[in-house]
């Protein structure tokens, strides 16, 4: 081996990886443990509003005390995980207020318990990153490394509440700079993965079981219907980020406060929930998404009805994530496409509760691989193609407004930072020339 000015010696980097290893699996502990009592209570509140629906006609008033203890004590916690992006990109951040976890959990279980239609990955993902950067700050790491905890945090999270974490560890590379996989994260996010998701079934959660994707050969054929697939997926990915960002902008002009944007947010899904006369567009849907890869009557505009009640619960400040429910519109909208093209429905269903939240996330590597986890290798490479297709032709829009981007996604550096709120034209910036992309300075013990 070669040396040279830049070359680590061997005793930094046994250093480094020690702390990699101790402080990730620390990190990983505490998000499994998090997960494993976040998954129980929600399955607890799941099955109470299963066996005591009246309970749902109380969602206003939930909402409003929800939003009234935000509106007194989560200030610092407002952005959610809009916070955590930041956190994971920016030496110089403050630290996540620890308070994050608790509140973010109660204020999820609620949520579910009166039947707002959210997910648990933004609960998941907040409360490890809350807690990863308070391990930094207890032990004195700042700049890099602490980034770095930050996003074993998110991996720790995410990939202990799905029970994938191979997936999570590559969700919290892939999801804070649009575009780029951060590397110099890549130790601390697999342990603290691996180590939660292992916490987390040791305290006895189990995990949803799906069909497993059958082995369907690729041909020219199949590879034009899942290009309109992807269409389908960017389509239903733009209806829901636009649908959700209109019921926040609407909601905040006309109510100032988030307890009566919850309070209001509330009043519209029992008035929904009443007009459609069912109750599986409710809290995390999964029965629904089981049902998308076995059932040929699958209601075919059960997708349109998800995003509807997600964007008017998230749009509204109720809190949870928009993994599940996502997964719910991709699922479904995958069966019935699967039906009309003569796909397969299990492999349909299977692709499409990839897509929209790939596409929603800017993440298409890490819920390929996460289907992977899930349904097995069968769901390879229809899974890769048809989240990367409606990756691209999503646009410059996601869920995490934090997100930053570089460059677009045709590969063109821009002319200063963006966050993805900010868009690629910076507010009224001309669209930036064609050129190379700098290269990332590298963050390496």
């Amino acid at each position: 081996m070669t040396s040279g000015p830049h070359q680590t010696s061997p005793r930094r980097f046994l250093e480094v990886l020690g702390q990699w290893s101790v402080l990730g699996a620390i990190v990983g502990g505490f998000a499994g443990c998090a997960s494993a009592l976040f998954l129980w209570l929600l399955d607890e509140a799941t099955r109470f509003r299963g066996t005591h629906e009246t309970i749902v006609f109380a969602l206003p008033v939930a909402g409003f005390a929800i939003g009234w203890l935000y509106d007194r004590f989560g200030e610092p916690i407002r952005a959610g995980t809009d916070l955590v992006v930041d956190a994971a990109h920016e030496r110089e951040t403050p630290t996540i207020p620890l308070r994050m976890a608790p509140m973010v959990l109660v204020g999820t279980v609620l949520t579910h318990l009166f039947g707002g239609s959210a997910g648990r990955e933004g609960t998941a993902v907040q409360m490890g990153a809350a807690m990863a950067d308070n391990v930094a700050a207890r032990v004195g790491v700042t700049g890099p490394l602490r980034q770095q905890l930050v996003a074993a945090g998110i991996a720790g999270g995410f990939g202990s509440v799905f029970g994938t974490p191979v997936a999570g560890t590559v969700f919290a590379l892939e999801m804070v700079v649009i575009g780029h996989l951060r590397y110099a994260a890549l130790v601390p996010a697999m342990i603290a993965a691996l180590v939660g998701d292992q916490v987390c079934h040791a305290w006895g959660i189990g995990h949803t079981v799906y069909t497993a994707a059958p082995h369907v050969p690729l041909t020219p054929l199949l590879m034009g219907k899942w290009v309109l697939v992807a269409i389908a997926m960017a389509l239903a990915t733009t209806a829901f980020v636009e649908l959700t960002h209109l019921v926040k902008k609407l909601s905040t002009r006309w109510l100032r406060t988030l307890a009566l944007r919850m309070f209001g947010g509330g009043v519209v899904l029992v008035v929904l929930w009443q007009l459609v006369g069912t109750s599986d567009y409710l809290g995390l849907g999964v029965p629904m998404i089981v049902r998308a890869f076995d059932d040929p009557a699958l209601p075919m505009y059960a997708f349109a009805l998800k995003i509807l009640f997600t964007a008017v619960t998230i749009g509204t400040g109720y809190l949870g994530g928009e993994v599940t429910p996502l997964f719910f519109v991709g699922a479904t909208l995958g069966s019935v496409l699967a039906r009309l093209l003569g796909i397969p429905i299990e492999l349909g269903a299977g692709v499409g509760l990839a897509a929209v939240f790939a596409t929603a996330s800017n993440a298409p590597l890490a819920l390929s691989i996460m289907t992977v986890e899930m349904l097995g290798a069968g769901v390879l490479p229809h899974v890769l193609i048809v989240c990367v297709l409606s990756y691209l032709l999503v646009g410059h829009r996601g869920i995490y407004g934090a997100q930053r981007l570089p460059m677009d996604k045709l590969g063109r550096a821009l002319a200063s930072p963006r966050t993805l709120r900010e868009g690629v034209h910076g507010g009224g910036d001309t669209p930036p020339a064609a050129q190379e992309s700098p290269p990332e300075t590298p963050n390496a013990p």
